[in-house]
């Protein structure tokens, strides 16, 4: 990424003024629910995160992560850490690479919103996609580490990890079509678009005939994974507000949809020498994906692409109406807030692709 990148969002620094809470409360709650603490706390708040304010917690029994509600008003069913902490108790069971949950925390009163608590896992982080400092015979590599981590996600059985009940039942694209419209349209503090009502339109009226359905991340991208220090190996994957039931497909569409994400606003390749980089094109990469899932290939690979693209510029809309109210988590929220509008634009073009 360039506008918002490395330097941009990884660490942490100063709690900001309008994410403060009084850390003897949560050093209280921390001695009742997580085993093994001891105090002092300190708190620094970590630089990335739109969505839930996420903060670094250390102590002499360790470091831990903190992620919670974002303080004063927010959309029903948004900013779900309780779902956060359940997905990830869930697959960390099953074998898959998440970090390991302490303690969720519902009452309000401890720190002024529901919050969890999970272990700091440490390695890398690129929030660039050209992932710099690796080297060329390497870089492969990690992105054959995040196709095999996705594909691997998308294999869990649901039901047999406690999960049936994580999301509703088919109908993925309408009901996630008609939550982000409904959010978009809600939002009037953010104004509209007219490529955004125009999406609004004809997604609906062009869905897939079949939809599959899995555990699916919602934002697997590889600024929100964390990779061993040396190795082309995925540790943890982060940020699971966004997961649910849904379509693998779509799942997956919004990862490769790096390949057309312009650097500038989140971890993408467009515009990129892949074959100087020596990362595997698109093709490649889809047919990697759907050889480790059992698939022949992807049908209407662009109407994925135009969802993605939507959900994508949804959410962008609804960090400028946060930005715009004063509780946007990040502090570079309105650098993302500016890219709303290239993103209805891209989900755009993807629709006429399709037409």
């Amino acid at each position: 990424m360039s506008a918002v990148g490395q330097d941009a969002n990884s660490g942490a620094g100063d709690v900001r003024d309008a994410m403060r809470f009084e850390s003897a409360a949560l050093e209280r709650w921390m001695h009742e629910h997580v085993a093994g603490f001891r105090g002092p706390l300190t708190v620094s708040q970590f630089k990335g995160g739109q969505s839930n304010p996420t903060y670094r917690l250390e102590s002499p029994s360790g470091s831990y992560v903190l992620r919670r509600k974002p303080p004063g008003e927010i959309l029903k069913g948004a900013h779900a850490v309780e779902r956060e902490a359940r997905v990830q108790q869930a697959l960390r069971a099953a074998g898959f690479p998440v970090a390991r949950i302490h303690g969720l925390c519902v009452d309000e009163s401890v720190i002024g919103s529901w919050f969890y608590v999970m272990e700091l896992v440490e390695g890398r982080i690129f929030w660039d996609a050209t992932f710099p400092g690796v080297a060329d015979d390497q870089r492969a590599r990690y992105f054959d580490a995040m196709n095999a981590t996705m594909a691997a996600l998308h294999r869990i059985d649901p039901g047999a990890i406690g999960l049936a009940d994580y999301g509703k039942s088919g109908n993925y694209f309408a009901r996630q079509i008609g939550r982000w419209s409904r959010q978009y349209l809600d939002d009037t503090d953010a104004g509209r678009d007219a490529h955004m009502d125009a999406l609004i339109e004809w997604l609906p009226a062009n869905l897939p005939a079949d939809e599959a359905s899995s555990v699916v991340h919602g934002d697997f991208r590889c600024d929100n994974m964390i990779f061993h220090p040396t190795q082309p190996v995925v540790v943890a994957v982060l940020d699971w507000e966004l997961s649910t039931l849904g379509d693998p497909l779509a799942d997956f569409a919004y990862h490769a949809m790096m390949y057309q994400m312009p650097p500038h606003i989140v971890a993408g390749l467009a515009g990129a020498d892949l074959t100087a980089l020596r990362i595997p094109d698109e093709r490649s990469y889809v047919r990697d994906y759907c050889a480790r899932t059992g698939r022949t290939g992807i049908e209407n690979w662009p109407f994925y692409i135009a969802f993605n693209f939507f959900r994508m510029a949804a959410i962008f809309h609804g960090i400028k109406g946060r930005a715009i109210r004063g509780t946007a988590a990040s502090e570079h929220a309105r650098e993302r807030a500016e890219s709303f509008p290239v993103l209805a634009e891209l989900a755009y073009r993807a629709m006429k692709e399709c037409q």
